[in-house]
């Protein structure tokens, strides 16, 4: 489908969508009421099978979770079949890649309760996420809520981010630690 259609449906459903954001394939898109979703010019979201080198075993999921919550990303950010929720707040910097398969969530999703239940809480437990500009997130990562990434970071494929990341710095594994720092550091 020609990418105007989903743009045309993320406008509907109430994101904030510059006029040349590409979309190859649907993405799962939602907004909860009351909260703010904004695709920056040059943002390219991948969710068709073919869409990306690696494919896309998924579609991209973009939501915002509760009232209030915000999710940004900024001019030129690119991202294949990555799952991006956000209970409080996710901002993503200009520039910046995320690789197939990754996941961020600035929540735990549920909270225990007393009958042994798991409702959905997508704010009590929320700490944004906020990540630099130019950074590569790797395939089949994921970024834990409160983690923070400085620009030009780049984050080893399937690695788990469980704390701040330095700008240019290189971080990989699970729990994700600092494995060197970029030849060509990111600047303006």
């Amino acid at each position: 489908m020609p990418s105007f259609l989903w743009r045309a449906e993320a406008r509907l459903r109430g994101a904030e969508c510059a006029p040349d954001v590409m979309f190859f394939g649907r993405p799962l898109l939602s907004l909860a009421p009351g909260s703010r979703m904004v695709l920056s010019s040059g943002v390219r979201i991948c969710s068709a099978l073919r869409s990306n080198r690696m494919g896309c075993f998924q579609p991209s999921v973009l939501r915002t979770l509760a009232p209030g919550a915000e999710l940004q990303l900024g001019d030129g950010v690119g991202m294949s079949g990555t799952v991006v929720c956000a209970g409080k707040k996710i901002i993503i910097g200009e520039k910046t890649i995320i690789g197939s398969g990754a996941v961020l969530f600035d929540n735990d999703g549920h909270e225990p309760a007393a009958d042994g239940s798991w409702p959905a809480e997508y704010v009590k437990s929320a700490r944004p996420i906020l990540i630099g500009r130019g950074v590569f997130i790797g395939a089949r990562s994921i970024i834990m809520k409160g983690v923070q990434i400085g620009d030009g970071a780049v984050i080893g494929i399937g690695s788990v981010v469980t704390r701040n990341v330095p700008p240019n710095s290189i971080y990989f594994g699970n729990p994700a630690r600092e494995i060197g720092v970029r030849a060509i550091p990111f600047s303006d």
